[in-house]
């Protein structure tokens, strides 16, 4: 990624602030609607038990529901599950290197002071962690036992993003832990709190003239920023992004049925029509699609499956 805001992007005009529909490229057919957000994540582990202490203990998950193979994760409250775990016993951790799909699953936390108890968290754990600056967002990044990345992070209100032309600025800059850490207060972490969602899903992809036509001018999402090096971002209803891709695993491969990674995620929309109309849409740009009462799946170029759902039966 990139270091800094002008590294990013070359463009001689002076940062401009973000108001609502100032920023992004809408596809030129169909685009989500507005209260488009993300739902749940399944990842397939090699060990459930060991994956339910690292996301229970350094995460802060609760097990919402549990059966002999699988387990759903929801924040503490009586929320929806966010991560669903699947065993596959013996699968091989994911490889740093060279496999198409999953980059990381991002939790969103609902405000800087969690995000501030987190860190204080995983201080007292000793839990390593790559940390950003975002502009839109602060960021904290970690593996899990195999290899799976995540992030937790909270944005920056809305009213500090700014934007050169129509297009976000986004950057990957050094965090200020001790005024993240300041804003926690004496409050500790007591696990993800109510009002945790996932927030985004950053995956490799082959190619991002591909990943274009069919996250946005197939699916409907708006471009936010494309001027990151390798990357591309996707975001609806004015998010920065409910989705990244990146071409920075090269010559990669799709990941294999025996390796642990992303088996599914999920876009929640207002209506099964909504959803319906996106899976129309996909289908006339190629995609092959499988419906069912309430939305319907498919999968992208590069094998990942995407599930797409109304929220509401009409």
């Amino acid at each position: 990624m990139g270091t800094g805001t002008r590294d990013i992007f070359d463009d001689p005009a002076e940062p401009e602030p973000a108001s609502p529909g100032s920023y992004g490229q809408a596809p030129l057919g169909f685009r989500l609607p507005a209260g488009t957000h993300l739902g749940r994540v399944i990842l397939q582990v090699s060990r459930l038990d060991t994956s339910l202490g690292f996301y229970q203990t350094v995460l802060g998950f609760r097990v919402a529901a549990r059966v002999a193979s699988s387990a759903l994760l929801a924040a503490q409250g009586d929320g929806p599950p966010l991560i669903e775990l699947r065993e596959r016993a013996g699968a091989r951790p994911v490889p740093r290197r060279g496999c198409f799909g999953l980059y990381h699953v991002a939790i969103l936390l609902p405000d800087r002071a969690s995000l501030g108890r987190f860190v204080s968290h995983l201080e007292g754990l000793r839990a390593r962690a790559g940390a950003a600056d975002h502009l839109v967002s602060e960021a904290f990044y970690l593996q899990d036992p195999d290899n799976l990345g995540l992030e937790v992070y909270a944005d920056r209100p809305r009213s500090s993003w700014r934007r050169i032309g129509r297009e976000l600025m986004m950057a990957t800059d050094p965090i200020d832990v001790a005024g993240l850490l300041g804003t926690a207060g004496s409050a500790r972490w007591s696990g993800m709190p109510a009002g945790t969602t996932v927030g985004h899903v950053h995956l490799h992809v082959g190619d991002l003239a591909q990943a274009a036509a069919f996250y946005g001018e197939g699916l409907g999402f708006d471009r936010t920023v494309w001027h990151y090096p390798g990357a591309l971002f996707f975001g609806a209803d004015g998010y920065h992004h409910h989705l990244g891709t990146n071409t920075w695993a090269g010559e990669a491969r799709e990941a294999a049925e025996d390796e642990a990674g992303l088996l599914e995620w999920e876009v929640l929309l207002p209506t099964p029509h909504d959803a319906f109309a996106a899976l129309d849409s996909l289908a006339a740009a190629g995609a092959t699609v499988e419906r069912g009462p309430d939305g319907g799946g498919t999968r992208d170029p590069w094998g990942t499956r995407v599930r797409l759902r109304g929220r509401e039966l009409s």
